[in-house]
């Protein structure tokens, strides 16, 4: 049984942690208001441009010459994959969602005997996946410095990914996120953003527009920005998600640390008791003999 000492010191240490997942519950909830706010913004503007392509695309008369962020290279044979996944921890399971949707697309891909190749953006991620899937990292990006996801650090995973599909490294690009749904839900989402996989907006594009210059024209300009524009909407999805999972886990961890110190107090409670009773027998004992 641990002595008087032990349990006191045990109850001011949990009451100490209680102080700080508390603290950070509500920071947290604090940061989640501006960040699910940037997220249900962002959410109109990624599909409205997606529309926009898909119209721009239905107009192209010659499909083989379209620009080959929009057709693909014509292969299916490497993969490229972009975990986005957080830079701090203590956010409960927003992080090993991610990457247990991207293990799953990982091993489709490599039982297909396709190549796979991953850049993770986040520390988070990296240590995770670099222990089965080292040789297969070709990147790691980290916005540790970065107080808010902004769309200037999209654009540079953007022009990352553009350069290497340029350079002919791929041939298919996917990127991993949690879509933020509430505190308590997220949902990890895997999305094609090169070639552009707009099956999912047919139904959506009614408006039809006319164009000035051609579609090949506007397409070339707009379909890199298309690309930092989905990776943005992913980071902010992502920014919201982690802050509603850590909210979440640390609510857990500041209640789960309360029942702790009633248990603690009740022990350090029952163990003082005995060892008054204990004491008042010896003296009693020692006053009888004489």
């Amino acid at each position: 049984m641990a002595s008087l000492d032990d349990l006191k010191k045990r109850i001011a240490s949990v009451k100490s942690t209680q102080k700080i997942t508390k603290a950070m519950k509500m920071v947290a909830a604090a940061k989640l208001r501006r960040a699910q706010e940037s997220a249900e913004r962002g959410r109109p503007y990624s599909e409205k441009m997606n529309n926009v392509i898909l119209n721009l695309s239905n107009g192209i008369s010659d499909i083989e010459n379209a620009p080959r962020l929009l057709s693909g290279t014509g292969n299916d044979k490497i993969h490229l994959c972009v975990v986005m996944t957080s830079d701090r921890g203590l956010c409960g399971g927003f992080n090993s969602n991610i990457i247990k949707k991207a293990k799953s697309y990982f091993s489709k891909i490599l039982n297909e005997g396709k190549e796979l190749k991953i850049i993770t953006v986040g520390s988070k991620g990296n240590d995770q996946l670099k222990r089965s899937y080292g040789e297969k990292i070709i990147g790691n990006i980290s916005f540790k410095e970065s107080k808010n996801a902004n769309y200037f650090d999209a654009d540079k995973v953007g022009k990352m990914v553009i350069k290497k599909f340029e350079a002919g490294e791929f041939d298919v690009c996917m990127i991993f996120y949690n879509q933020f749904k509430n505190v308590i839900t997220q949902i990890p989402q895997a999305q094609q953003i090169i070639p552009l996989n707009n099956e999912k907006y047919e139904n959506n594009s009614e408006e039809s527009y006319e164009f000035e210059p051609d579609e090949d024209e506007i397409l070339s300009n707009l379909l890199p920005k298309n690309i930092s524009t989905q990776i943005f909407k992913a980071m902010l999805e992502n920014s919201a998600s982690e802050q509603g999972s850590r909210m979440s886990a640390m609510d857990n961890a500041t209640r789960n640390a309360g029942e702790m110190v009633d248990k603690l107090t009740i022990e350090y409670n029952r163990s003082r008791q005995a060892a008054i009773t204990k004491e008042l027998i010896e003296i009693i004992s020692g006053a009888e003999s004489l």
